[in-house]
């Protein structure tokens, strides 16, 4: 594929890597480090947020974030530890009415958040709450003590409400995926559009958000709440680039998208800002 030539410096808040054969065969597409590092310089991104892939789900994430941690170094790759929770998003309907859960031994710790943080591998954390389930309380508590940015899969299966109950106002920035409606669900994403004006803290992708309007709708009503996300490998980071380039918005617009706004909520994107 041909490298793209478009001016900006692009951050990308939204890939995956898939560390070892067992992560590809839950995922189903394997990229090695080096194959996503060239699809990034093919797209002029300079640098990437990286998570693991799912994992079983009576497995835990401790050994897929340590190794995307490793495959990081070295490599304009920051890696984000992946966590689990015992807690189903469908359960939750407010603090009185969630019943009592009991973490397993795979799932995510307050412990294991704490170390995470304090490792200087890691520069924030990914929750896929429709597939490993929301972390615990005292795990959202040592999130809002440690203040990373945390990347949030949204979508039918966690709309962005569910998201708020749980996670906004809690003092960590909270970047929502695919502007919280992935797949394709212009309801949900038009929903997130609309929480930026009650949740400072909140921040939307554009991973996989093909609808020009919609992403145009975010880049001129809240030009400094929308990040670039590419969804690699699933998606090629010139797909993604290019659905930026083509919208009708001023250049200042691509500028804060692809550099500013990614750079402020993960600053080892772009140090040298």
């Amino acid at each position: 594929m041909l490298e793209l030539e478009h001016g900006f410096r692009v951050a990308d808040v939204h890939t995956r890597l898939d560390p070892d054969e067992e992560a590809v065969a839950v995922r189903g597409r394997q990229v090695s480090p080096e194959r996503l590092e060239r699809e990034m310089h093919q797209a002029g991104v300079e640098r990437a947020a990286a998570s693991p892939g799912r994992t079983p789900a009576d497995e835990g994430y401790l050994r897929a974030n340590n190794a995307v941690a490793r495959l990081s170094v070295d490599r304009p790759l920051l890696a984000f530890a992946r966590l689990g929770g015992p807690r189903s998003v469908h359960r939750v309907v407010g603090p009185l009415v969630n019943p009592i859960v009991r973490p397993k031994s795979h799932h995510t710790t307050a412990g294991d958040v704490e170390q995470y943080a304090y490792d200087d591998r890691y520069h924030g954390f990914t929750l896929d709450p429709a597939h490993d389930g929301l972390p615990t309380e005292s795990v959202v508590d040592q999130l809002a003590a440690v203040g990373d940015p945390v990347l949030v899969h949204a979508g039918a299966d966690c709309p962005p409400d569910a998201v708020a109950d749980t996670l906004l106002d809690r003092g960590f920035p909270v970047v929502l995926t695919s502007f919280g409606g992935y797949p394709l669900q212009e309801e949900l994403m038009t929903s997130a559009l609309e929480m930026l004006d009650a949740y400072d803290d909140l921040y939307l992708d554009t991973a996989y958000v093909p609808d020009r309007d919609i992403l145009e709708q975010g880049l001129l009503e809240h030009p400094d709440r929308i990040l670039f996300g590419s969804g690699a490998p699933s998606v090629h980071p010139n797909v993604g680039v290019m659905g930026v380039l083509t919208l009708d918005v001023p250049e200042d617009s691509m500028r804060r998208v692809f550099t500013k706004n990614p750079a402020r909520v993960v600053p080892g994107l772009l140090p040298d800002l």
